[in-house]
């Protein structure tokens, strides 16, 4: 008896499905697969590339503003791979270009506002890289799941119809089997849009620590100090004409 309820409960899996799924259903089920394991990917490796700008950030912060002058700031950040030694360098090329082809043309406020301005972006775009796969993921891996699930439902009603013997387990099995791809086109989207909000509010962050870096550079490059907000505020001293006494 127990193994012929076992039977019974086994009949009607994603197996069963398989088997008796055409070529459009495995494709759908080959494309989920693959949207999935893409989503994975991106996730994963995006998340290596923001734990390394992190941990360069907490480095730059000990090291950078502690050494004595930019080249020796750069030097203590280890090699080009540290996002804000780019930054860094490409605040010291660009003043050195300015210095020898726009002096007259453009102020060196500006130009080295677009300078580092294009260096984030370049860091930012990288970071980007994949996100697109994740929102298209998380948004058409339902409609895709879905579609197998209407298609092998469309596939079993023929099939009962043709049997000329239809039944609850005849309609029910099938059709819960169909079900599978529904769930397995929400077990794909539901990773993807969470990694994406969760890379995207990450990024934010790191472009964040990266605008801070770029304005230090920015004003120790253009006026020779950098603007320390842990530096105390000093009292302000006024001179303020005391009241002239009133006589009798």
């Amino acid at each position: 008896m127990a193994n012929d309820a076992a039977a019974v409960h086994n009949k009607f899996d994603i197996f069963g499905f398989l088997k008796e799924a055409d070529g459009l259903a495995y494709a759908i089920l080959i494309i989920l697969v693959v949207m999935s394991f893409a989503c994975w990917f991106i996730t994963l490796t995006r998340l290596w590339d923001q734990r390394s700008i992190n941990k360069d950030f907490q480095e730059t912060r000990r090291k950078f503003w502690t050494s004595g002058n930019l080249h020796d700031g750069i030097a203590a950040l280890g090699n080009r791979e540290n996002v804000f030694r780019m930054l860094a360098e490409d605040g010291i090329r660009a003043k050195q270009y300015h210095q020898g082809h726009l002096t007259a043309e453009m102020p060196l406020n500006e130009w080295l506002a677009i300078a580092l301005q294009r260096s984030m972006e370049s860091v930012t775009a990288r970071l980007s890289m994949g996100l697109a796969i994740l929102a298209t993921t998380g948004s058409v891996s339902p409609f895709i799941g879905l579609l197998g699930t209407v298609w092998g439902i469309l596939n079993a009603l023929t099939r009962i119809s043709l049997s000329g013997q239809p039944s609850l387990e005849q309609i029910a099995g099938p059709i819960g089997e169909a079900l599978v791809m529904t769930a397995i086109g929400l077990f794909v989207a539901v990773p993807a849009v969470m990694g994406y909000n969760w890379l995207l509010r990450r990024n934010r962050a790191i472009q964040e620590q990266m605008r801070l870096f770029a304005a230090d550079v920015h004003s120790y490059l253009v006026g020779g100090a950098r603007f320390d907000t842990a530096t105390p505020v000093s009292r302000i001293q006024t001179n303020r004409t005391a009241p002239v006494a009133k006589t009798a």
